[in-house]
């Protein structure tokens, strides 16, 4: 996890001070990219403190769902929505809909992840195979736009498979260590599914930044070293919808303590 903690070590020290939507203030540097490579069944996770897996799986087997209501994440222990949902648990048409239920204007729905999945099998040379949540005809409606918001998918000669995710507004702290794990799970999940290998995940942030609260928790991760990625070990099932919680199993996740910090919502 080097190249995460030499980004958040760059914004620290070349990064500029910046207002922001929530009132905290961030430091920010726009455009950065990180690589992780998958070396065997290891899975890229930050190590330097300890990460939510639970809330991390649970959460991308909500969106695979194609749910846009808490109700699966409460039930299942995970809080990590809901200070964005409605009194009835909802959240507007976010990333479950543009998923699994993108709507097109003649009243068509696609399903984009069994659309990714048709293309791994049967089309890898395509440079369309694409997973988008930043619907801009129902950006208005959503409680919260999606901040990791579009995947281009890549097969090598080999079968290897590569994730290219783009996303708009990265919290350098709290959000992207869990956006780390979440789209090596989902790389894995395809590779599984369409009978590939995970090779990478590449990261391209637009806006990255450090909340200002949050300054103090990123200088104490900087005077720790990372351990050894852990290996992620996944229960094949009939299709990729149909898994559980329990089907993950990670072994030899080694962290240094938790360092907690605060949601600017």
């Amino acid at each position: 996890m080097k190249v995460y903690l030499d980004l958040i070590k760059h914004v620290l020290e070349e990064g500029e001070e910046h207002t922001d939507r929530t009132g905290v203030g961030t430091r920010r540097v726009f455009g950065p990219q990180m690589r992780f490579q998958f070396e065997g069944n290891k899975i890229p996770i930050i190590t330097t403190k300890r990460v939510y897996l639970k809330g991390v799986i649970v959460e991308l087997l909500w969106l695979l769902s194609g749910s846009t209501n808490i109700k699966f994440l409460v039930e299942n222990g995970v809080h990590i929505w809901d200070e964005w949902a409605d009194e009835m648990g909802d959240l507007g048409p976010v990333y479950g809909k543009q998923w699994r239920s993108w709507e097109n204007n003649d009243g068509r729905k696609i399903d984009q992840i069994s659309e990714v999945l048709r293309s791994l099998k049967h089309n890898r040379d395509s440079r369309r195979i694409i997973l988008n949540a930043w619907n801009v005809g129902e950006i208005e409606k959503m409680h919260l736009p999606p901040c990791h918001m579009m995947c281009q998918f890549s097969v090598t000669k080999d079968g290897g498979l590569i994730t290219h995710l783009y996303q708009r507004s990265a919290d350098l702290f709290l959000g992207i260590p869990f956006n780390i794990t979440s789209y090596a799970i989902l790389t894995r999940l395809l590779a599984l599914y369409s009978g590939l290998k995970a090779k990478e995940l590449i990261m391209t942030l637009g806006d990255a930044h450090i909340y200002t609260n949050h300054l103090d928790a990123v200088n104490t991760q900087l005077e720790r070293n990372p351990y050894e990625n852990p290996i992620l070990e996944i229960d094949e099932r009939d299709s990729i919808f149909d898994h559980k919680y329990e089907d993950f199993h990670i072994y030899d996740y080694k962290y240094h303590p938790i360092i907690k910090g605060v949601v600017a919502v």
